[in-house]
Parts: structure tokens; C-alpha cells; sequence
């Protein structure tokens, strides 16, 4: 009996390709404002909701909106194995507070590297994948210069510690179902 089979190649050529085109293009880059996260999220983008992890932001900007955004700031490193294609993602998150001018004043910057694998699935006549955040590591470029950088330009030290473990948490609560979601089986033609 025969099957219908389809045969599926990637090399890391055309996967770091991939990658090279979307972090030049800046495709790999996102704002996210505080009417954006969900509001059963428990940390909402507002300085009240950061104060725990830097009093003085909210005691300067008393409850106000916040804004998050994420980049790439190197292009992501891909590896083809036979189970899965594995990736690490070297990304940075700023905060700013929106102020009501709108203007935007910066609060605080992480860099956070991130190890993913993504793992293609075929379930009947239906092509998918799904991705697995496997490592959230800080930069450790980072833990030094921050406290330093911040009391330069007068701003409050954030607790990295407490906002890597937040940030772990968002990615694995909200980033990781959405990417699976995005990546959820499609008809093979």
C-alpha cells in the first residue's frame, strides 16, 4: 500500500538566512503598551504595578501607563538537529513611562537571551509545530553596568532578579501558547 509522504528539508543555511532577512528587515521588533496585555494578566504595565520591583518609579511617576519594547539586537542564532530546530534569540526589553504628553521617559533596560526549539508535527493531513522556551538566561554583559547606567541618567535601579522571573513567567504564561498558536497544524496541499 502506499502512503502519501511529504518530505520536509531545512538546513541551518536557509533557517540563519531567515533569520538575517527578518532581523535586518527590523521585522523582529515589538511595542507592547499596557491596554495590549490581557487584563487577567497579574502585573499589568503601569509604574504602580512595577513598584515592587522599583519603588522610586512609582513614587516619580505615580500610576502611570507604562511601555514595553522588545527587539533583537543581534540576529538569532539557528541549528537544524534531526527532532527539532533549536534557536537562541538575543533580545532586549526597555521599559519607558508614558507620561500624559505622551512623551515617554526610559525606566529600564534588560537584556535577555533566550533559548527556544521548535518542533515541526504532521497530525493526519495537517502540517504544524510547535515551540518549547527551553532557557531564559540575563545577559551577564548587564548586571554590572545597570545600576551604574540608571543612577547616571537618574533613574531607579530596577531588581533584575525579580523582573527576569516575571519575565520568565509573561513568556511562558503568554508568549509560548501564542507562538504555538501561530504554529498550530494547517492543511498539507
Amino acid at each position: 500500500a502506499h502512503e502519501p509522504m511529504l518530505l520536509l528539508a531545512v538546513t541551518e543555511f536557509v533557517a540563519n538566512s531567515a533569520a538575517f532577512t527578518y532581523f535586518t528587515a527590523g521585522a523582529l521588533r515589538r511595542n507592547i503598551s499596557s491596554d495590549m496585555l490581557p487584563r487577567q494578566f497579574p502585573l499589568q504595565l503601569r509604574t504602580k504595578s512595577m513598584e515592587v520591583f522599583s519603588p522610586q518609579l512609582q513614587e516619580r511617576y505615580p500610576d502611570q501607563p507604562m511601555e514595553l519594547h522588545l527587539w533583537a539586537r543581534r540576529q538569532p542564532l539557528l541549528s537544524c538537529h534531526p527532532d527539532a530546530l533549536h534557536g537562541t534569540l538575543f533580545s532586549s526589553a526597555e521599559a519607558f513611562v508614558v507620561l500624559p504628553n505622551a512623551s515617554r521617559v526610559p525606566a529600564f533596560l534588560l537584556n535577555i537571551d533566550a533559548n527556544v526549539t521548535g518542533k515541526p508535527t504532521i497530525t493526519r493531513n495537517r502540517l504544524g509545530g510547535t515551540v518549547r522556551l527551553t532557557g531564559l538566561v540575563p545577559d551577564p554583559e548587564l548586571g554590572t553596568p545597570l545600576p551604574a547606567l540608571c543612577q547616571a541618567q537618574g533613574l531607579p535601579v530596577p531588581q533584575v532578579k525579580r523582573l527576569e522571573t516575571l519575565l520568565k513567567f509573561g513568556l511562558w504564561l503568554f508568549g509560548v501558547p501564542r507562538a504555538n498558536s501561530k504554529c498550530c497544524p494547517r492543511p498539507v496541499p
